[in-house]
């Protein structure tokens, strides 16, 4: 578990500067345009790429030793930002720079998209099975206190100096992640053999999208995750926006709903890793969905800011216990030679399904009240849960070990 914990300070250090240029660059958009479009533009890039090559990641995680794509995605993404301090002179401000910071975006997706898998991956390597409930909570605890901190990091910096030194801040956190990283020891996996096998990664990742396809506990529960993070669009995903038009479009604005929502997931984590959940996993997630979607339809009838600030503070409570409980059930029913392929298609099914929500709901946003779509979407997430997880709960072969 110490081995562990260090494991997840380090990724928590690198999310905290990745999280500081995430806000800065969508409050930078969200500001000079107000602009639905605009918004989903930018998660758009900021996720497609990731969507395209965590299928890739996932095969990469069962082929290579995960630590080396750990590190390696890590110091690709600091490249690329260190590529945008240096270039930044060359881009008057305006539309030309909005579209250099969607490719930025893009750039640095691609490289979470190999990352993702490998750490999720890298977790049952480290921790005993018996410990992976906590161990998530309190990765998830962690990361919440890194996500907790940066939108206030991001306030100031944006208040104080520019979008550059936000930019700069994600590079520092990258190399000490890094440094952190390279003192700990993760074991290969039973299958890891250095990508001597014949088989090609094509192969590979038809394999772990058959497996998926073939084993319906794994299959239904990666299609519900798509389903869920599709449906907390409204809600979740253009918050920014929605208090932009419903209370102000100031900074401090926007970082109070990030720094109170990362709050919640930061109790939600903490709540995880002391109690661990009910001992049916099933159990925990259907619950979680449920306080989720309530919460989220609170939140859309809120008319006062103090009133969805305070739901905002509860929904990020479930919403940690819904991924936690996804993450978890997944490695403890998913042999470890599949499990980078199947992370894969579990962070496929986020950066894949996030933006065809913005697809369908930025647009939406501007000519339908954002009001509405909150509230709806949070009542169809009741609905589909409380079908889907029993559902798919029967055809668990073992839920825990």
């Amino acid at each position: 578990m110490k081995k562990a914990i260090t494991f997840f300070i380090s990724q928590a250090i690198t999310l905290f500067g990745s999280q500081i240029v995430a806000f800065a660059i969508i409050w930078y958009i969200t500001i000079e345009t107000s602009s639905g479009l605009w918004v989903a533009l930018l998660t758009i890039c900021s996720f497609v790429p990731q969507f395209l090559c965590s299928f890739i990641g996932g095969a990469l995680a069962d082929r290579f030793p995960r630590k080396s794509l750990i590190i390696g995605a890590d110091a690709a993404i600091a490249i690329f930002t260190l590529a945008l301090v240096l270039m930044m002179p060359l881009f008057p401000n305006g539309s030309s720079f909005r579209i250099a910071l969607l490719v930025i975006a893009a750039l640095r997706s691609a490289a979470a998209g190999i990352q993702t898998p490998a750490v999720n991956s890298a977790i049952p390597l480290i921790v005993s099975p018996e410990k992976l409930m906590r161990a998530n909570g309190i990765n998830s605890t962690l990361q919440s206190i890194a996500n907790f901190a940066a939108p206030a990091a991001a306030g100031a910096v944006m208040s104080l100096s520019n979008l550059q030194w936000a930019l700069c801040i994600d590079i520092i956190t990258a190399a000490i992640g890094i440094s952190l990283l390279c003192f700990i020891n993760i074991p290969s996996s039973k299958d890891e053999n250095q990508g001597t096998r014949k088989e090609g990664l094509f192969s590979d990742i038809v394999g772990g999208v058959s497996y998926a396809v073939k084993t319906k506990m794994v299959g239904g529960l990666l299609l519900l995750f798509g389903i869920f993070i599709f449906l907390s669009i409204p809600a979740g995903f253009l918050a920014n926006l929605f208090v932009a038009r419903s209370f102000g479009d100031s900074y401090s604005n926007l970082m109070l709903v990030e720094v109170v929502g990362f709050a919640g997931m930061l109790v939600g984590g903490l709540i995880m890793g002391s109690w661990g959940g009910f001992k049916d996993r099933f159990k925990t997630l259907l619950f979680s969905a449920l306080l989720f979607g309530l919460c989220g339809v609170l939140m859309g009838l809120s008319k006062v800011f103090v009133a969805y600030l305070i739901m905002m503070l509860l929904y990020g409570i479930p919403l940690t216990a819904f991924q936690t409980a996804t993450t978890t059930i997944l490695q403890e029913n998913v042999d470890t030679m599949m499990q980078g392929r199947v992370f894969g298609l579990l962070n496929s099914m986020f950066s894949g399904f996030l933006p065809i929500g913005m697809a369908v709901f930025g647009p939406m946003a501007d000519v339908v009240s954002l009001r509405l779509l909150i509230v709806v979407s949070n009542i169809a997430i009741i609905i589909v849960c409380s079908v889907v997880i029993p559902y798919i709960s029967k055809r668990s072969v073992s839920v825990s070990r």
